[in-house]
């Protein structure tokens, strides 16, 4: 070998700070660099925070004392925060970028969007959108794909997709797998078959994100012939080579009930995982093979690999309700032998389980015992006291939920709300639906509006239900609202207001016979059937209705 100059200091230095895998060795770095006085030399300075990212208190340290931090750091400082623990600073800090009129590129808007994403923040979102349009970054795809993954977390798949049809560019597979799992997540599988036939055809690359996209949406529509012809395509392609794949495989067969075949992938699978075992429980307790579920778990444990929650959670998704509680039992047991660690998920299985099957005492010490309880676990310990009656103590954990720091989400307010209509707490209905939306910001949903009128109905109070169907601002599927409104007029045999709201329920949707009926029942309670008797006379078409039912010689009281 010749003669090899020595590095320059500020390539060792780099060197140095890349094969740091500790804190505490950057730390000695910066140290170094202190007393040689490279802590002044932007570049060094630049280098050192950027590989302090993941230290986001250190690294707003150091950049609280760079006097003049160039785009380079402030992008640096804004992507730590996007990936801490408080995104919202990196919101705080962008916008402080823009008040000192820093000319922004696309990874500030990168990380911006990734921490409205995560907080969330969807109003924050909006404002970075409008932003970005201003400045003519919709030209950057990574940009782009972030923004659409902005939304399709948010839940606004329908803005989603008109952002993914109008890029300004061609769009890449991540543009395509984003919206793809932003359709599952909406539960809307049939438009992920589409969209995946379509990427196919306009031969886009497909990614192993996308056959996992894919295989969900199949296992979750149960679509056997589909998810054969998946299977066959990622043989032919080589993406069964992918123990993901393989996994993903093993689930979508599960989920459709072509259980041999997910246990031919599986025994065709040389190296499993934990996961690829979990989802072959699952599909074994689901089709309610429960003695080859159990053996399964048995070899699992023969061959090493050690049970987690997950493989729990599997095993409790038995499909008979009549084995669902000796099933219960059986894991709450193992875990308290093997003082397995009772995690959120595998705590709101047992707590579902034993609400079924109506055992509450074994619910709450279930829910007591969970080391860190997230929003669906309060959640389903919320809907167990309102299904068992017990609305104060629904209501009651709901303020220890808020106490405690767990943000509540929307099925949170539709059980407390649930609670609150079977327990008739009209005050205590109104409250947390005025929380709801001034409190938490969250729009309410036809479930939300059904609540609160069947509250109200159940209440006799129907003028003001009638007043929250006004004010209706879903205005998608809210036929079950209108219908809730007429029932409540049924009981209470209020036929004036039962008449406005079949015919708000005529003009807004199709004509159903059932309103009719119920219509029929509020006049039969309110002992006008001689006038109810005369409205279908004079209109031919209720008159059918009415003599379809005197066929079954049946009067509207008995039938109501």
């Amino acid at each position: 070998m010749g003669y090899q100059p020595p590095r320059p200091p500020f390539q060792n230095l780099v060197l140095l700070l890349q094969s740091c895998k500790e804190p505490s060795e950057i730390r000695q770095i910066h140290g170094f660099m202190i007393k040689a006085g490279f802590d002044l030399v932007p570049f060094h300075i630049s280098k050192l925070l950027a590989n302090s990212i993941h230290d986001t208190s250190y690294a707003a340290k150091i950049f609280k004392y760079i006097k003049s931090p160039n785009l380079f750091m402030f992008n640096t400082m804004l992507r730590s925060y996007s990936i801490s623990d408080d995104p919202r600073r990196a919101l705080v800090l962008f916008n402080q970028m823009r008040a000192q009129n820093l000319l922004l590129d696309q990874f500030s808007f990168v990380s911006a969007l990734k921490s409205c994403t995560r907080v969330p923040a969807l109003w924050a979102g909006l404002s970075v959108h409008s932003v970005l349009l201003r400045s003519g970054f919709v030209l950057f795809l990574k940009v782009m794909n972030s923004l659409l993954h902005f939304y399709c977390e948010s839940g606004w798949i329908g803005d989603a997709h008109q952002l993914f049809d109008e890029f300004p560019l061609k769009r890449d597979s991540v543009s395509w797998n984003t919206l793809m799992g932003g359709y599952l997540c909406v539960h809307k599988y049939g438009i992920v078959v589409d969209l995946f036939k379509q990427l196919h055809r306009d031969g886009i690359d497909v990614s192993v994100t996308t056959v996992l996209n894919i295989s969900s949406a199949i296992g979750e529509s149960s679509g056997r012939v589909l998810a054969e012809s998946i299977h066959g395509y990622c043989i032919r392609s080589g993406f069964s080579m992918n123990l993901n794949v393989g996994t993903a495989l093993v689930s979508m067969y599960g989920k459709t009930g072509s259980i041999d075949s997910a246990r031919k992938v599986f025994d065709e699978t040389a190296a499993k995982d934990i996961v690829m075992w979990n989802s072959l429980i699952y599909g074994y307790a689901k089709s309610g093979i429960l003695g080859e579920a159990f053996r399964l778990l048995r070899s699992m444990m023969l061959y090493g690999v050690i049970p987690n929650s997950s493989t729990f959670v599997g095993l409790l998704s038995v499909s008979n309700p009549s084995d669902g509680l000796s099933v219960g039992r059986f894991v709450h047991d193992y875990i308290k032998e093997q003082q397995v660690l009772l995690d959120a998920n595998l705590g709101t299985s047992l707590i579902d389980m034993y609400t079924k099957c109506g055992l509450l005492k074994q619910a709450v010490e279930v829910f007591e015992n969970i080391e860190r309880k997230d929003a669906i676990c309060w959640t389903s310990m919320i809907f167990a006291y309102g299904v068992h009656g017990q609305a104060e103590k629904a209501i009651s954990l709901f303020r220890r939920m808020e106490e405690e720091g767990c943000g509540p989400n929307e099925v949170t307010f539709l059980a407390v709300l649930s609670a609150c209509r079977h327990a008739g707490l009209v005050a205590e209905g109104k409250s947390f639906f005025k929380k709801m939306i001034e409190k938490y910001s969250f729009a309410p949903k036809v479930e939300h509006y059904g609540c609160v009128i069947d509250l109200f109905g159940r209440a006799g109070l129907l003028e003001e239900a009638k007043k929250v169907a006004n004010s209706l601002q879903v205005k998608d599927n809210d036929a079950t609202v209108w219908r809730t409104l007429l029932a409540a007029c049924r009981v209470y045999g209020n036929v004036s207001l039962g008449e406005e709201v079949k015919k708000e329920l005529e003009g807004r949707f199709d004509e159903h016979p059932a309103d009719s009926v119920t219509l029929a029942g509020a006049y039969a309670i309110a002992g006008r059937m001689g006038d109810h008797a005369s409205m279908c006379q004079k209109n031919p078409v209720q008159g059918q209705k009415c003599s379809i039912l005197g066929k079954k010689k049946v009067g509207f009281s008995r039938v109501i």
